[in-house]
């Protein structure tokens, strides 16, 4: 009889501890360090967006504790009562909220936003309950009713873009614009062959400068001389030249006038036909005198000897 209790006892003893385990493990599981103090405290929400059990609690972004229990507020229909499970070293200020905020995921967490002040919270007080906007409460307020505004607009520009399109001047100019490009890029080519003779163009204008400079210098030189013949003009007595050869001309019209003149000898000896022809046969006559001399020297010449 004995024995019989004894293995009863076992057994009821493993099943307890098995209970135990099993409740601590689903707590250790959810992240509740049973182990650990903690402070409770307790907020109301209108919506929890999909919060869950042991989702994090947050000041500044460090895990402070964890959401323990939700439950619907049946004495306070619309609200639901969250359970926060918070280090017992934090100090909660009066005026704390707890602000309940959604990431894109659609993970749901509290946020303390901690008040100043000297005075803090009892263990087991309500804090404030604010419920952030989400990002499908912000494009629902906000990027929807814009959205709603543009369609309108986003209409009549396609509309407009349509009947742009399907305007024939439209399609003229596209067919324009491709001859344009055409002859670019004919232009192109023949821009590329002239860029191809350019070494050339360039050595025959390098040759044409050299040529320049040598012309360049020669006109330097010429200017040179000319300006050492300027100072040599400003040197010579030209006042005195001049005057003589005013002189040397009106002697030269006088020595004319007076071969013009038949009053004067050159004057008849140059316009007198008769002085001319006497002058022609005495010259005649000396010639054929000068022949019969030659011919017949005794008939002019006598020699005697003694």
């Amino acid at each position: 009889m004995k024995k019989k209790y004894s293995k009863e006892l076992l057994i009821g003893l493993s099943v307890l501890a098995t209970l135990l385990i099993l409740f601590f493990g689903i707590d250790y599981l959810k992240g509740v360090n049973v182990f650990k103090a903690a402070n409770y405290y307790y907020a109301s929400y209108t919506d929890v967006a999909g919060l869950a059990q042991s989702a994090p609690v947050t000041v500044n972004g460090y895990k402070v504790g964890l959401v323990r229990e939700i439950e619907y507020e049946y004495d306070n229909p619309g609200h639901v009562k969250v359970e926060l499970s918070l280090d017992r070293k934090l100090k909660v200020p009066a005026g704390t909220e707890a602000v309940l905020v959604t990431d894109m995921l659609g993970t749901s967490s509290i946020e303390l936003h901690m008040a100043s002040g000297t005075s803090y919270h009892s263990i087991g007080d309500k804090l404030i309950g604010v419920n952030s906007k989400g990002l499908m409460d912000n494009v629902t307020n906000e990027v929807l009713p814009a959205v709603g505004k543009m369609v309108p607009k986003i209409d009549s520009l396609l509309t407009a873009v349509t009947a742009l399109v399907t305007d024939p001047a439209m399609v003229n100019s596209v067919k324009r614009l491709d001859n344009i490009m055409a002859n670019l890029e004919t232009s192109t080519r023949q821009l590329s062959a002239v860029m191809a003779s350019t070494p050339a163009i360039a050595s025959d204008a390098k040759v044409t400068m050299a040529n320049v400079k040598e012309i360049s210098q020669n006109l330097t030189g010429l200017t040179a001389d000319l300006s050492a013949a300027a100072a040599e003009l400003k040197k010579m007595p030209l006042d005195s030249t001049l005057h003589n050869v005013y002189r040397i001309t009106a002697s030269l019209e006088s020595l004319t006038g007076k071969l013009n003149s038949k009053e004067s000898s050159a004057g008849l000896l140059l316009s007198d036909p008769t002085l001319y022809n006497n002058l022609v046969k005495a010259t005649a006559s000396v010639d054929s005198l000068l022949i019969d001399i030659k011919k017949n020297p005794k008939r002019y010449i006598s020699i005697k000897l003694l």
